[in-house]
């Protein structure tokens, strides 16, 4: 017992550092009170591309398996009812701001005959719509419509009955210049590869009254990959992260009687990216700007382990950066679903803060999906995700011969 305590006490001394909220020596404010966001490269490829999920709140990590799950978890597939299937899913995006910008989502995934494996792919485009140029003397140049896209390829497998797991490889292009000169830089293209790896749990059990209910749980860390640049020849502060998220999510499906479902899903989310540092208002006397923090020039491992104990305002803005999100399906006969979430950005970290709301259709192998998004939190002037609106259709299908063997009527 006394070697315990004694851990116990080593391990809180340790801690100490982080635990404790640092403060401007300046100021004299609190730095986890501060507007701190952590910016990453090719933001587009975070965004809940679907209009299932975008309907709860941006959830998916342990919700029940569909065909847009590459973006989330690609784990849950070998869960699949069909053998295979298609979906395709389109939004206007930030349409209170700009007329002609958009994200399409088109996925497909197949499972194998052995019913525990399954591959799937999926190509995300985002549009930027039309950009005009100017010229380094302020001159109008040439219209251009800038784009971003990811090319995914997953394959995952169950490891028992009620275990799976994934793994996905990730092209991204991002072409925001169109290899124009910009304050006399000459630019390129961003490349791209990422990984992601994902785990699902999803066991089946009896309730009283002869009812069903499905426990679900996920984990998933996305977008693992080389840092990206726009310039031809860049040093290391030119290089950005990519958006690697860490995701845990649990689920409860309540199969109420033949006719009605519930289902509740819960996930907490983090940006394993650095912090960046922030200016404590005073110089050296060099005269140059004394930071907090640790500067964000490193590698991306680095990056991955720094990211849970670096920010300049200790544990409390830690904790800020946990986004987390809360959903919930109601699903009619397999026919009709109502869907609701709720997610949730500390307004230090970027303020997304919005209720959704969804309805699904089903029909046979046909379905149909909307999501419409709510915000809540106070920004100056119209919300830009004010009217954000999401429209997905999906097609599944079973193999002409799993049937063959089964008794007919």
């Amino acid at each position: 017992m006394q070697r315990k305590l004694w851990i116990l006490l080593a391990v809180l001394f340790a801690l100490q550092p982080c635990l404790k909220a640092q403060i401007n020596p300046v100021t004299g404010q609190s730095l986890g009170a501060t507007y701190n966001p952590i910016s990453t490269a090719v933001p587009f490829v975070s965004l809940a591309p679907d209009a299932r999920s975008a309907g709860m709140g941006d959830v998916g990590v342990a919700t029940p398996v569909d065909l847009n799950s590459q973006h989330y978890n690609a784990a849950k597939y070998p869960f699949m009812k069909e053998d295979f299937g298609f979906s395709l899913t389109y939004s206007p995006w930030l349409i209170s701001l700009v007329p002609d910008m958009s994200l399409a989502y088109l996925t497909g995934a197949y499972k194998f005959k052995d019913d525990r494996s399954a591959i799937a792919f999926s190509l995300l485009y985002f549009s930027m719509g039309s950009v005009t140029f100017t010229t380094e003397y302020g001159d109008v140049g040439t219209e251009y419509k800038p784009n971003e896209f990811s090319i995914d390829l997953s394959y995952s497998r169950k490891l028992i009955d009620v275990l799976s797991i994934a793994v996905t490889g990730r092209f991204i292009y991002s072409n925001l210049t169109l290899g124009q000169y910009v304050s006399g830089i000459d630019t390129r293209a961003g490349l791209a590869g990422a990984a992601d790896i994902g785990l699902y749990y999803n066991q089946d059990f009896d309730l009283k009254h002869g009812q069903e209910g499905t426990l679900m749980a996920g984990l998933s860390i996305t977008n693992i990959g080389n840092k990206l640049s726009y310039v031809s020849n860049p040093t290391e502060e030119d290089k950005n992260f990519l958006p690697a998220t860490l995701r845990l999510g649990v689920g409860f499906n309540w199969h109420v009687d033949d006719y009605n479902s519930i289902g509740f899903y819960g996930e907490v989310s983090k940006l394993l990216v650095p912090t960046p540092p922030l200016s404590s208002g005073t110089t050296d006397t060099a005269g140059n700007i004394i930071y907090l923090g640790n500067p964000v020039e490193c590698n991306v491992m680095q990056g991955i382990f720094r990211s849970f104990g670096d920010a300049p305002g200790g544990f409390k803005e830690e904790m800020q950066e946990i986004m987390w999100s809360l959903g919930a399906e109601w699903w009619w006969r397999d026919l009709l679903a109502i869907r609701t979430g709720y997610f949730h950005e500390s307004k230090y970290k970027g303020a997304r803060q919005y209720f959704t709301l969804g309805v699904g259709l089903r029909y046979k192998m046909i379905g149909l999906d909307f999501s419409y998004l709510i915000p809540t939190s106070q920004v100056s002037g119209s919300n830009p995700l004010k009217n954000t609106l999401r429209i997905g259709v999906n097609f599944n299908f079973n193999r002409s011969n799993r049937n063959a063997n089964l008794p007919t009527d």
